[in-house]
């Protein structure tokens, strides 16, 4: 597939339309749950697909993601989403364009190709009206969403109680609010828990639903809404200061995620000195981000590396961020 003719047919994935009525205004909210979410949500999201280029159908996977006041920016790329069929490189080179919603849509027009998003796909017309490739909306889950505490294991919470919790609020009924920490602490563990950020269509970058995931309270894995950006270490599934993820696989805000971490605590001698660093695995949405990774230190913002175990923290942002389904292993 010739470079040139390729991102005329990827510009023209990269159309969105909206239905009527266009976005209102109250897009500055912060929405946390999807049905209280404006029609802009509704647009935004995952899309797969084939286009068929000189004879031949080409994979694709499109994230639409709303900015506010009508505007969107969409990302490509070949061959999938992020963990499904997308082999990764460099987030400079994907292909990338804003739209702005107009008298009910968007259309991208590249040479010979219009794209348009309506009914849950994207349609790619070609010249003399003919239909060159369909993208589906998708709506992915993670394979390890909901799952179960094995015999053994310390139920930090289940929706019923914060009370495992120092500063624990339970938030929507059955929801764990961020900015808490576990009264329990621990050395090597295995940890599960599953989270959601809101939707925040007008906020950019750290403002964007933030929170964090602290092991032993000394190591920060991001949680924040990244969904469609390159995946650095201040963003989702990011160590901060330390390390980005393999892979960005922040799905959607208002969409349940999960971390499935395995940490290895650092290890100190009699005394006090340390003779192993902590390392960790984690996987995101059932994708590994971090394998094995060691951690040469504490990251900002909690307690210092020290001997003995410490707490889980959910850092606090001023982000209505929530979590459940939390459990963990001692190893």
């Amino acid at each position: 597939m010739q470079r040139p003719l390729a991102h005329l047919i990827l510009a023209a994935l990269l159309a969105v339309a909206a239905p009527l009525p266009l976005f209102a205004a109250d897009d500055t909210k912060t929405y946390t749950t999807q049905e209280e979410a404006p029609a802009s949500y509704k647009l935004q999201g995952e899309y797969v697909g084939k286009v068929t280029v000189d004879g031949a159908e080409v994979k694709y996977g499109v994230q639409v993601i709303a900015l506010g006041n009508d505007k969107f920016e969409a990302v490509s790329y070949p061959g999938g989403l992020p963990g499904d069929g997308y082999s990764g490189g460099n987030y400079d080179d994907l292909l990338k364009a804003e739209a702005t919603a107009s008298g009910g849509k968007v259309e991208f027009k590249g040479e010979g190709f219009v794209a348009t998003l309506h009914d849950g796909k994207i349609e790619v017309i070609g010249e003399g009206g003919v239909e060159v490739g369909t993208l589906e909306k998708v709506e992915r889950k993670s394979p390890t969403l909901g799952a179960k505490a094995p015999e053994g294991a310390i139920v930090l919470f289940d929706g019923t109680s914060a009370d495992a919790w120092n500063n624990g609020k339970i938030v929507q009924e059955d929801l764990l609010l961020a900015d808490c920490e576990s009264k329990e602490k621990f050395g090597d563990h295995t940890l599960h828990l599953e989270f959601r950020t809101p939707f925040k269509p007008d906020a950019r970058g750290q403002a964007r639903g933030n929170s964090g995931l602290y092991v032993q309270s000394r190591y920060e894995t991001q949680v924040l809404d990244s969904f469609g950006l390159s995946g650095a270490d201040n963003e989702c599934g990011g160590i901060y200061k330390v390390s980005k993820p393999k892979v960005n696989m922040c799905y959607p805000p208002l969409t349940w995620q999960t971390y499935d971490v395995d940490f290895t605590a650092a290890k100190y001698d009699a005394d006090g000195k340390k003779t192993e660093n902590a390392r960790v695995t984690i996987k995101h949405n059932g994708v590994v981000i971090h394998d094995d990774l060691e951690l040469p230190s504490n990251t900002p913002g909690r307690h210092q590396e020290g001997p003995g175990p410490d707490a889980i923290y959910l850092q606090g942002h001023g982000n209505p961020v929530v979590y459940r389904n939390i459990w963990v292993v001692k190893k």
